[in-house]
């Protein structure tokens, strides 16, 4: 099983709170971290933004990424959301064994 991270942010902490349970009730995720108070500075529509958001970190299998993307876009209030992957290149067999349990279908 290839095991990833997703970092997906969004405006406030009751959005993130939303996707967060919908996406580990539907079994997109195993778990996802919300950690508040982040600022983020990027560029949108030619000019700079810079606005507080809400970062979320879910942990999930590669398999299950689009269904995850598609999910948050349905949810998300933003046009165009961040939803990136990076892989878990290891982590305790224990964890890894739970996420994976977790994350399948039924």
């Amino acid at each position: 099983m290839e095991n990833i991270v997703v970092y997906i942010t969004a405006s406030k902490e009751e959005e993130a709170e939303k996707i967060a349970r919908i996406l580990v009730e539907e079994k997109l995720a195993g778990c996802v971290n919300i950690i508040k108070n982040i600022r983020s500075i990027y560029s949108w529509e030619g000019k700079i933004e810079d606005d507080p958001e809400v970062l979320m970190i879910a942990k999930t299998q590669k398999h299950l990424f689009e269904k995850l993307s598609k999910k948050v876009k349905e949810l998300h209030s933003y046009t165009v959301p961040e939803i990136i992957a990076l892989p878990i290149i290891t982590g305790s067999d224990e964890y890894l064994k739970w996420l994976n349990d977790i994350t399948k279908p039924e």
